[in-house]
């Protein structure tokens, strides 16, 4: 099969087995360059990642499998490949992870189920007991659209919307370049509700209940959720909106998990972490437009990061620098501060002042957008023949890191 990136309304329909090797390949590499910085001893050495197949889930188990030959499990749904249709790239990134982390001697195994059900909390917790012994660290990373309540089997489904009025404002089409004006209607309250349902942090609390009933958790245990914040000019779609409620539900969950874990002296955290090009970032309006401003900046100051650089400052700068672990007032640990600097965020409104509708992006990093959108999915690497027939069923990690 020869597989080619196939794009609808912002969104890849296809992923590239060899391609999401690379992907992998390069965020190891970038931890091996870095093996000297980070003391072993202090990470955690059983880890269960929810929503582990891409991204920051990725990068967290990347990360402590790495530094200390940590065993990791993660727990993410993914379409498998067929002879004739491409996988998911959680699919082909999870494998090759784990053909490395077996080239290496590191326990590493996946679950290709729903994470929000009692049947695969069940199979982890099982799986856990058996071969890992008890979790020292749970990183919380699931993004999905909608969520089959496991009890009532009710459906419940997100959406990205405003609350209260209309929202009108200027975003970026990636595939033209060009700037256009989007207008979004506001969210009902029943909306909203089942945005928190899906995207709110239940399903956490539930994992880290269910885990401690089997004595699954190991004292002195940590757990980590991931959000984000970002500027004022995001607030209407993101912080102010639907998602926004969602992630406040999010933070009260990890005070609450804090309290349940203080028998065994654990505690919960949310991350903020930074803005980056995912697979649902692209289709929020807005976003787009914000982050290939918010890239090019960066880059032109020497800071920018992707998952894996976020994830390793979270583990080596936050959560395992010592027995205080920094957090904000909300008490949030802030990954996203490189981003939040008042000098990139006032030279990010400079530049978002000079679009215009129907015009060109000016000022912003396009190809970058673009490179990373196609990375995340295994495509525009240099040296890979995406013109050559291979097999969609096949993923290889062909190299030792």
């Amino acid at each position: 099969m020869i597989i080619k990136e196939k794009i609808m309304r912002n969104v890849t329909l296809t992923a590239h087995p060899q391609g999401c090797a690379r992907y992998v390949k390069e965020q190891l590499e970038y931890l091996e360059n870095h093996r000297g910085d980070v003391d072993p001893s202090v990470l955690p050495k059983n880890v269960l990642v929810v929503g582990g197949s891409t991204g920051y889930g990725l990068s967290s188990r990347m990360v402590p499998a790495v530094y200390a030959g940590s065993a990791t499990l993660n727990v993410s749904f993914e379409r498998e490949p067929a002879e004739k249709k491409t996988a998911t790239p959680g699919y082909y990134m999870s494998r090759a992870f784990e053909q490395w982390a077996s080239q290496n001697g590191v326990w590493a195994r996946s679950i290709n189920g729903d994470a929000f059900s009692h049947q695969v909390k069940k199979e982890a917790a099982d799986i856990i007991a058996s071969e890992m012994g008890k979790v020292d660290l749970i990183v919380y990373s699931l993004a999905s659209p909608m969520r089959m309540d496991p009890d009532s089997g009710q459906m419940y489904r997100s959406v990205i919307k405003p609350i209260g009025d209309d929202y009108s404002s200027l975003s970026l089409d990636m595939n033209k370049g060009i700037i256009e004006k989007v207008t979004l209607e506001g969210a009902d309250e029943d909306q909203i509700a089942e945005t928190v349902k899906v995207m709110g942090g239940e399903d956490w609390k539930l994992w880290i209940s269910y885990l401690k009933e089997r004595e699954l958790i190991a004292e002195g245990a940590m757990s980590v959720a991931y959000s984000y914040i970002g500027p004022e000019v995001t607030f209407p779609m993101y912080r102010s909106g639907t998602i926004g409620k969602a992630k406040e539900d999010l933070e009260r969950s990890a005070h609450e998990i804090t309290q349940s874990l203080s028998d065994i002296s654990g505690r919960a955290f949310v991350s903020v972490n930074k803005a980056l090009v995912t697979r649902a970032s692209s289709v929020i309006p807005v976003v787009p437009l914000y982050i290939s401003l918010l890239y090019q900046i960066m880059k032109e100051k020497g800071t920018h990061e992707e998952c894996i650089q976020q994830i390793y400052r979270l583990y080596k700068d936050r959560l395992y620098a010592g027995a205080e672990i920094p957090v904000d007032e909300a008490g949030r640990i802030r990954v996203d501060d490189l981003e939040m600097t008042e000098d990139v965020q006032k030279e990010v409104m400079v530049r978002w002042d000079k679009q215009r509708e129907g015009e060109v992006l000016t000022g912003g990093d396009l190809d970058g957008f673009r490179s990373e959108y196609s990375h995340i999915h295994g495509f525009g690497y240099e040296g890979i023949d995406y013109d050559a027939d291979v097999d969609p069923r096949v993923v290889e990690f062909d190299r030792e890191i």
